[in-house]
């Protein structure tokens, strides 16, 4: 079964992709559940109960935010984040919501929406449940929603954790492994981007497929931009203050220092990463890439691509692109994308191993070089824990983009220099990393139990 480039890279706000994108994209699905049973004019109060890591680190992540949002009707890769905030700040205050925009009911945090921080779904640490109820008090409707990473949302039916299925067609290069990725790479004689590219041409033309990953490449150079124009201090309590803005004032302001110290591409390449993901913490537009909490990595990289690189160009972009996402359905199919599963290695580990593989190819490496390169990448970021201060995703979540930008550069320059013979699989350290994470404590997976969330004091 195949997984879509644009299933992988979304537009959407900050600051999780599993816990405020998921959540929002859940709520609407709700909201058309009850149109389509003919329910929605008789539910008069909808009760959503937050389990597992939603309820034990939601707060800090917005999903309290995403809820309200997505039942008022708000789609995440649509909505302004200013008026997003202006609408919530409205529900809050007065305890209510339009449902979809057109009928009011009562919605207050402890009365509709409740978190169950000792309890969880069967399926899934990032678990939702929505029930409906008419004006007499019986519930008419019932739903259970799992955000399984990246923005992906599935029912209780689909919770087995495979990707949504676009449409009946077969793409006519389907791989589950990275060696059957290299297989038809070889037999076809093709570069695994234009492999991806092909596959993506089963579901929309050639020109749709081009002028989407350039708007996602837009995207997220947008939240790099923006992220280098505001200041100020982070939401959330930490009074973490943003460091975008002055350093890009520094970079720009001393630019003969490029001439004595060649490290300073990778201060650029610092600074992109930071941007966004100072953005995404922010709650402003960032790409989920393959998440919200690694969403500055594969972003930061592309820039240097763009901005460093000899001969860069939208084509070089496509592949690039084109090949992370190769990368990333490896991940999503045979392991996850979730923190909240994986930990950290699942969100900054699998965007630098994208990332690593995506730069390799555009530098001219051969498809058995690109799969080196996204095998050394994760390796060096098995058991890389998710423990966020606050429950907010800022500390170390947006240094951590930073280094996992540098290492993926340098993990694709590693991958040139040798043949692409090498001794540990990507198929091998994938399933390393989903060994690791079932293995891992339930503290140091985005539940702000244990790590830097329990041994920083907060002020």
């Amino acid at each position: 079964m195949s997984v879509s480039f644009f299933e992988l890279f979304k537009i959407g706000i900050g600051p999780s992709s599993s816990h405020t994108v998921g959540p929002m994209w859940a709520a609407r699905r709700y909201l058309d559940r009850l149109d389509d049973r003919g329910m929605k004019r008789a539910a008069t109060r909808i009760v959503v109960k937050l389990y597992g890591s939603l309820a034990l680190t939601g707060t800090g992540h917005g999903t309290d935010k995403a809820v309200m949002l997505g039942l008022a009707g708000l789609k995440p890769d649509t909505l302004d984040p200013d008026d997003a905030e202006d609408l919530y700040a409205f529900i809050r205050d007065k305890g209510e919501l339009q449902l979809d925009r057109q009928q009011r009911i009562a919605f207050r945090e402890g009365s509709e929406l409740l978190l169950l921080k000792r309890e969880r779904l069967p399926h899934h640490s990032n678990g939702m449940r929505f029930t409906a109820f008419d004006a007499a008090g019986a519930e008419i409707d019932t739903a259970d929603y799992y955000s399984v990473g990246g923005g992906f949302v599935m029912s209780a039916k689909d919770a087995a954790g495979e990707a949504p299925v676009l449409t009946n067609a077969r793409a006519p290069y389907e791989f589950g492994s990275a060696d059957r990725l290299l297989e038809l790479c070889e037999a076809q004689n093709l570069s695994v981007a234009a492999l991806v590219l092909a596959n993506e041409e089963t579901w929309r033309s050639r020109s749709e497929v081009r002028d989407g990953i350039l708007a996602i490449r837009d995207a997220m150079f947008d939240s790099i931009e923006r992220g280098c124009r505001m200041e100020g201090i982070l939401p959330g309590g930490l009074k973490v203050r943003r460091r975008a803005r002055q350093l890009h004032g520094e970079l720009l302001k001393r630019p003969e220092r490029a001439l004595r110290d060649p490290l300073t591409t990778l201060d650029w390449v610092n600074l992109y990463a930071r941007a966004v993901n100072e953005e995404n913490a922010a709650g402003g537009r960032v790409v989920t890439a393959p998440t919200n909490g690694a969403a500055g990595v594969i972003p930061a990289v592309l820039a240097y691509y763009e901005r460093f690189v000899h001969g860069a160009s939208d084509d070089g972009v496509v592949d690039f692109m084109a090949t992370a996402a190769a990368i990333g359905a490896l991940y999503k199919q045979n392991a996850s994308i979730s923190a909240a599963e994986m930990g950290c290695q699942g969100e900054v580990g699998v965007a630098c191993s994208m990332a690593a593989a995506a730069l390799c190819a555009v530098l001219g490496g051969t498809p058995r070089q690109v799969e080196n390169a996204a095998e050394i990448a994760m390796e060096h970021n098995l058991g890389l824990t998710c423990d966020p201060i606050g429950g907010l995703v800022q500390i170390p979540c947006i240094e951590r983009n930073t280094m996992g930008a540098v290492k993926a550069i340098n993990a694709a320059r590693l991958a040139l220099k040798g043949d692409g013979t090498h001794f540990v699989s990507l198929d091998s350290v994938i399933e390393t990393m989903r060994q690791t994470g079932v293995d891992m404590s339930e503290k140091y997976k985005e539940t702000a139990l244990g790590g830097l969330a329990v041994n920083v004091t907060l002020c």
